[in-house]
């Protein structure tokens, strides 16, 4: 049986919302550009509908659940994927630069989940996606690295919310996994993306970077019911996901708390519900 059999999602990953369909899940996915958003829509197949918006427009919000409510009728997931980050170093960080990252990565995500909630059923999963940014300094990232903080802060808020409803949630904080979003708003040439993303390897524990299907494989872990007793401030122990064969890459990526960082502990190796996976998330 898939493990989401009947379930009702709402992705913005491509590849967490193609691996959601394809363990029985009806996805929708959102995102500001039509013809991105055509094109999953295209490759995952009937089971996933693409609504355009922009998370930072609560109008575009309050549209997009009232078609969810209208074709579904409810959200068993909410992966909150939506995400965006520049570099900027302190000294140089404009007003602009502020209100853009906090409004999509903290202002969008907040009332992403809050306009959710009159449509998720007891017992639902949220996912959020942080950084590992939430808790290491990075040069030139430190306004995207707050954002990340605040989302962080969010679940452990929000579980406390939440739970007369036992509504679960959960953070994945990631290290660096590039994606396309990566070409397109950090700013980089081909040459410092390069020079970015081997440093990055040389710095991770497993001296590579990751990938964004060992992302979707956490993501579908904690928004499935075989982490029904994982919850923002509980723990998983990297024997219990050796239980779980579907996670086999993600185990070997979150053999370190933070995967993809330089984050090094001589103690025995715990998984936190925040399994960590990638950086910058790219929105469809």
């Amino acid at each position: 049986m898939h493990r989401l059999e009947g379930k009702v999602a709402r992705g913005i990953g491509f590849e967490t919302a193609k691996l959601f369909a394809a363990e029985g899940a009806f996805v929708f996915v959102t995102g500001r550009r039509q013809e991105e958003l055509d094109s999953a829509v295209a490759t995952i197949g009937p089971s996933a509908k693409g609504v355009r918006g922009d998370i930072a427009n609560l109008s575009d919000l309050d549209r997009l659940f009232a078609e969810i409510e209208t074709d579904k009728g409810r959200i068993d997931i909410l992966f909150a994927n939506a995400g965006l980050g520049e570099f900027a170093p302190l000294g140089s960080i404009s007003e602009a630069h502020f209100d853009k990252t906090f409004g999509v990565n903290v202002k969008g995500t907040l009332f992403t989940v809050q306009k959710a909630l009159p449509l998720m059923s007891r017992g639902s999963s949220i996912v959020l996606n942080a950084s590992v940014a939430a808790i290491k300094g990075f040069p030139a990232f430190s306004v995207y690295g707050a954002t990340k903080a605040a989302i962080r802060s969010f679940a452990r808020g929000w579980t406390v919310d939440l739970n007369d409803r036992q509504i679960r949630v959960n953070v994945v904080s990631p290290g660096t996994v590039p994606t396309p979003a990566y070409d397109s708003r950090l700013g980089l040439t081909k040459e410092q993306m390069a020079r970015f993303i081997e440093a990055q390897s040389v710095a991770a524990p497993l001296g590579r970077v990751g990938r964004p299907i060992e992302i979707a494989e956490a993501v579908l872990f904690l928004a499935s019911d075989q982490s029904s007793f994982v919850n923002a401030p509980n723990s998983l122990s990297t024997e219990a996901l050796r239980r779980f064969d579907r996670l086999r890459s993600v185990r070997m990526a979150a053999i370190d708390f933070f995967h993809g960082s330089n984050f090094r502990s001589s103690r025995p190796p715990l998984v936190s519900s925040m399994i960590s996976a990638r950086a910058v998330p790219s929105t469809i």
